[in-house]
């Protein structure tokens, strides 16, 4: 791998703007949005299963099939700002979560990871989610980088369904 030095950008970074507070709240948030809406939406928003503390949900702007969202249902945006529980319940989800890609789907390797902030990468970085993301060999290819355009081969509906007796059947 080469590497290109560019050393003028340093007083960027530096100077970088920090996240703005645009006075959005919990109202404007997708995910508070999909804790408060009924039961009966579940499926309609791809939630698989509701924890005491969490709840997961499929990624409606998935990197691969099956990509999982497991989110606190308060709205906060740091690990520290959760209780002990939250935090336990949002490993043991992944940790299931992880298991049953492997199995379901074959998937030969797990991504699990937090974007802690806007430039970690967070879409919303106002409520904490954690990613679980299967992997397989050869799953990358070069649109994302030269064409700027990702190729998505699969159903949500059908993953949800595949996924949904697997989730419910967990017990914590």
């Amino acid at each position: 791998m080469k590497n290109l030095y560019c050393p003028w950008r340093s007083d960027y970074v530096k100077t970088a703007l920090p996240e703005k507070k645009s006075g959005a709240s919990a109202r404007k948030c997708p995910f508070c949005h999909e804790i408060s809406d009924t039961l009966d939406h579940d499926a309609q928003n791809f939630v698989l299963k509701r924890f005491t503390h969490n709840f997961v949900i499929l990624n409606l702007y998935p990197y691969n099939a099956g990509h999982l969202l497991i989110i606190p249902y308060k709205h906060k945006k740091s690990l520290s700002h959760y209780s002990a529980k939250t935090r336990a319940e949002l490993i043991e989800i992944a940790t299931v979560s992880s298991d049953i890609l492997q199995k379901e789907f074959g998937a030969t390797g797990v991504n699990i990871g937090l974007n802690l902030g806007k430039s970690a990468g967070a879409g919303i970085p106002s409520h904490l989610h954690l990613h679980v993301l299967p992997r397989w060999f050869g799953d990358t290819n070069f649109l994302p980088l030269l064409a700027d355009t990702k190729t998505i081969s699969f159903d949500l509906n059908k993953i949800y369904r595949d996924l949904l007796p697997k989730f419910q059947k967990i017990k914590l």
